[in-house]
């Protein structure tokens, strides 16, 4: 979003200040002309910082040349970004050095003013604007050298200073530069992160000089899918403080829960109180209250990037944005005699806190931290249609939170661990029992935790047409001709935090037999390795994030078969960081399969990621599975079945047989035996 916003004397023209040193223009290093982008040289940035009562002063000067003719669509427009509540912005100089000559073009500067809201869409307004500056008659070999200065006034925590610098670009730069004048009474803390450069320290006077001079880094290559706390290149953070507490101590009084209510409100959380006399159900349905009826706004604009607005505004006007409805939410929940107090965090990069200096701008959201006994509970007011109850709610996981209490610090936050599959998917086949009829599929979801809230906020924005033209969308380009024969059935359990759909489908008899489909029918967990994250390995230093903990269940069952089917050979894929666990069972008209994705690591060491990357291809081919399902057992051969009269009169015979070819010479010889007289 983009709009005109106020005239050209927002932006002032002047010179630069008389504190400010204004250093000569270095040259770019030849040997790295192949790493030059978008037709960019970038030849110098320079900060210069001095200290002020109630603030500090930025002088800021950028050179670069324009080398190809891309880059003249970037370097003839020059962006000066500020929020006019707490800036006062002057550009100092405007030059194009062409074939060594200097051309001012400072008093021909007209600015167009912006205020770009770039997540509008999502309720976030800042007012911050842009001026705009189109830079006349830029050519290619020109350079391009301006230079402005902005005054900082903080609105909120006056004492606190902060700076933060890349030490190493992704491009080619010939000087990266920053000198910080300040008062040797109040030394700064420097923190670096993936750098060991130190600043060389002179005095000035009564203050202290802090400068560091980086000439030609050699560019890195920011990858992705990096973990939050994996410095991606070098920086440095200079601040005022070293302790958490001061930050406490410049927001706190903005935040504590207030006790008078509007009546109306009240009166529900009177009513909550009744009706819910154990501490944990309290919390829950207050949290639900402040989730469901506040929707989301942000106005952070001026004071109200870090400054909430009173309870009572927000509930009279039914919005707020996270530090609105965090502060209604921790003033409910003391109201209903549980302990609570607004905490604030970073949404993206929230796992590496605990690596920087403390500053008001590290944090980008505020959640609640509440306690019941000796039970701490880490809850996010902006969760709209939240399910669960106190022992399965899916907790806000943000890496580190600050709670501004008196103690002042940050707190881990507890990495959720999932022990059963938070989706589980069973999809049902029923081939045709006689030719003619239609097979049919009926496929179960069930979500649970997590991924049961965001099903349910899916549910609620979006048309349940429109989600049921997706999944048939997803079944017909494996199953083509298949066709939904019912509405989706959605069930919500939501103190249970369990969502389940039922999709149901036919595919024609025609179908089935187009193209052979019965011959070579798919049976896929497809989805079960899409969540995996496969970035390149070439020059590769960094780990991956594997993000959230994540744990599927895929089934497939297949009945009314005319033979019995095995299932592929099993080989179950586990690592330290994944596992595919596989199963497969049958009977004489029924085959199943099951597949379980988890993973186990919440990243994979750059040692590692070769084998972490064979491990996915693997589980890709192992999820997918392919049968001749028109095939039919032989029938066996004939067995004559025995009848136990016929055995038994067959054993009679046979040993009367017996009996009358042995008993009946044994009989004759010993009667003749008998018959012989006696020897002398």
């Amino acid at each position: 979003m983009s709009s005109p916003a106020l005239s050209d004397e927002v932006v002032l023209i002047g010179p630069a200040p008389s504190w400010t040193r204004l250093i000569d223009v270095p040259s770019a290093d030849a040997t790295r002309s192949d790493q030059i982008r978008n037709g960019i040289s970038w030849l110098l940035s320079d900060d210069q910082i001095v200290h002020r009562t109630g603030g500090y002063d930025q002088y800021s000067r950028t050179v670069y040349k324009i080398v190809d003719r891309p880059g003249l669509e970037q370097g003839a427009g020059i962006n000066l970004q500020f929020d006019p509540s707490r800036h006062k912005v002057t550009l100092n100089h405007l030059r194009i050095i062409r074939d060594g000559a200097v051309i001012d073009r400072l008093a021909s500067t007209k600015f167009d003013i912006f205020r770009q809201e770039k997540d509008a869409e999502k309720g976030l307004y800042d007012g911050w604007l842009t001026a705009h500056v189109n830079v006349e008659d830029v050519r290619v070999g020109d350079i391009v050298d301006y230079a402005t200065t902005y005054e900082i006034t903080p609105l909120v925590g006056k004492d606190l200073f902060f700076f933060s610098f890349a030490t190493e670009w992704e491009e080619p730069v010939a000087l990266i530069r920053a000198n910080i004048t300040w008062p040797a009474t109040q030394p700064l803390q420097i923190k670096a992160r993936g750098t060991e450069l130190k600043p060389a320290i002179s005095s000035s006077g009564s203050d202290t000089v802090y400068l560091w001079e980086i000439r030609n880094p050699k560019p890195v290559k920011v990858e992705d899918n990096l973990p939050a706390q994996y410095p991606a290149w070098g920086s440095l953070d200079v601040a005022s403080t070293a302790n958490w507490q001061s930050v406490v101590d410049a927001i706190a009084p903005h935040y504590r829960p207030v006790t008078d209510f509007p009546a109306d409100f009240a009166a529900k959380l009177d009513d909550i109180a009744v009706k819910h006399p154990v501490a944990e159900d309290r919390m829950i349905q207050a949290t639900r209250l402040v989730q469901d009826q506040i929707r989301y706004v942000s106005l952070s604009i001026g004071a109200g990037s870090y400054v909430p607005r009173d309870p009572a505004t927000v509930l009279q006007s039914g919005f707020g944005d996270c530090k609105d409805k965090a502060l209604l939410l921790a003033s409910s929940l003391v109201r209903l005699g549980i302990s609570a107090e607004v905490a604030l965090a970073d949404l993206d990069h929230g796992r590496a806190l605990d690596q920087h200096l403390p500053a008001l701008r590290d944090f980008d959201h505020a959640i609640v931290k509440a306690k019941i006994g000796t039970q701490t509970y880490w809850l996010d007011a902006t969760n709209d249609l939240q399910g669960g109850k106190a022992y399965n709610l899916a907790q806000a996981d943000y890496g580190f939170a600050l709670p501004l209490s008196s103690t002042g610090g940050l707190e881990k936050m507890p990495t959720p661990e999932l022990t059963s599959p938070s989706i589980q998917v069973a999809e049902e086949f029923e081939f045709p029992e006689k030719p003619g009829d239609p097979l049919s599929l009926t496929v179960f979801s069930m979500y649970e935790g997590a991924d049961a809230d965001s099903m349910r906020n899916r549910l609620a924005g979006q048309s349940l047409t429109e989600l049921s033209d997706n999944y048939l969308k997803y079944y017909s380009k494996q199953y083509p001709g298949i066709q939904s024969i019912a509405k989706l059935e959605i069930l919500d359990q939501r103190d249970g935090n369990i969502v389940s759909v039922k999709e149901s489908y036919s595919l024609p008899a025609q179908a089935l037999a187009a193209n052979d489909l019965a011959k070579n029918f798919p049976i896929q967990a497809a989805d079960l390795g899409n969540y995996l994250p496969t970035p390149t390995i070439v020059g590769r230093r960094g780990p991956i994030s594997l993000g959230s903990p994540y744990y599927r269940r895929h089934s497939v069952t297949v009945r009314n078969l005319k033979a019995r089917f095995s299932g592929e050979e099993i080989k179950n894929i586990v690592t330290p960081y994944v596992s595919l666990k596989t199963s497969w069972s049958n009977t004489a008209t029924e085959f199943r399969a099951e597949w379980n994705l988890q993973t186990l690591a919440r990243e994979v060491p750059a040692t590692a990621i070769a084998d972490y990357l064979k491990s996915v291809e693997d589980i890709s081919k192992d999820v997918q599975w392919e049968y001749d399902f028109t095939y039919v057992d032989p029938p066996t051969a004939e067995v004559k079945v025995s009848d136990p009269d016929t055995e038994q009169r067959q054993i009679i015979a046979s040993m009367f047989l017996l009996t009358l070819f042995v008993g009946v010479p044994v009989f004759i010889a010993v009667r003749r035996g008998r018959r012989q007289p006696a020897r002398s």
